[in-house]
């Protein structure tokens, strides 16, 4: 079975999920040039584990919208991709390996760091979808959390990783389309540093990233980043899926972590998302 890539995803604003923008349509492009996986495994920055890891092990999953002040139109969507108790198990079992500790969560939906860009991506919700927590940890073990997971690529399991390079609320102005130069700055260090793949940089961003106090106030949005980083194989390539950004400093950087003999790289630059 192919490997299959590791997907990092910064999702933005929940208004993304109603938008027709590069960025959604990149999403798509990307999921249309890649076969369709046996199920996607995301780590959303939207659900932390400070003690045991959580992983939804349902059947069938609910939405959390769990957001407000959003149009009602956002709230009435609905993603109703299927679960996965089989690869739920398996990531469960891969973790307690490395020594984490992790449980399964028959109860939790999807939140809207998952289902919003797995929709703008694979909008039929046919493929079987399972959320694992993300452990409230420092850098270097997000790394090793990563690869804890990286097993599941060989199983035909995309692993996606939602969160965002450039992401502090409290200076986010919705409809200003003029970029501030630090989070410019901070975007464009993390993408050299994606392009190389060093992720031991990547864990000191808070002593290395420009602006990293501005750009990432709390961890919890920069923290998938790593997981996925932690994953990547050794003759993985990155692939910018999008660079830009939305409401002055919301980065909407992603990519794609995968094989040279991959499908092409699909990019998509500007300001906008």
């Amino acid at each position: 079975m192919t490997r299959e890539p590791v997907l990092f995803v910064s999702h933005g604003a929940p208004t993304v999920a109603l938008e027709h923008g590069p960025y959604a349509e990149a999403l798509a492009r990307f999921a249309a040039a890649h076969p369709a996986p046996r199920a996607l495994a995301v780590v959303s920055a939207h659900w932390t584990a400070a003690g045991p890891v959580g992983i939804t092990s349902a059947g069938h999953h609910r939405l959390i919208y769990d957001f407000g002040g959003f149009p009602d139109e956002l709230y009435a969507l609905q993603y109703p991709a299927p679960g996965s108790p089989a690869v739920a198990a398996r990531a469960a079992a891969l973790l307690q390996a490395a020594g984490f500790t992790a449980r399964l969560d028959p109860v939790r939906g999807l939140d809207h760091g998952v289902w919003i860009p797995l929709r703008l991506a694979w909008p039929g919700a046919r493929i079987p979808v399972v959320q694992i927590a993300l452990p409230e940890a420092p850098a270097e073990v997000q790394l090793r959390f990563g690869a804890a997971l990286a097993p599941l690529r060989e199983d035909g399991v995309l692993l996606v990783a939602s969160g965002g390079v450039v992401h502090n609320l409290r200076r986010v102005r919705f409809g200003d389309t003029a970029v501030d130069p630090w989070a410019l700055a901070f975007d464009a260090w993390v993408a050299e540093r994606v392009d190389e793949l060093d992720a031991a940089a990547l864990a000191r961003w808070r002593e290395r990233g420009p602006e990293a106090a501005l750009a990432a106030p709390s961890p919890e949005h920069f923290d998938p980043l790593l997981v996925a980083m932690g994953a990547r194989a050794p003759e993985d390539r990155a692939a910018t899926l999008h660079a830009g950004f939305a409401h002055r400093n919301l980065s909407m950087r992603s990519f794609a972590l995968r094989s040279p003999a991959g499908v092409p790289p699909l990019d998509t630059k500007g300001e906008a998302a």
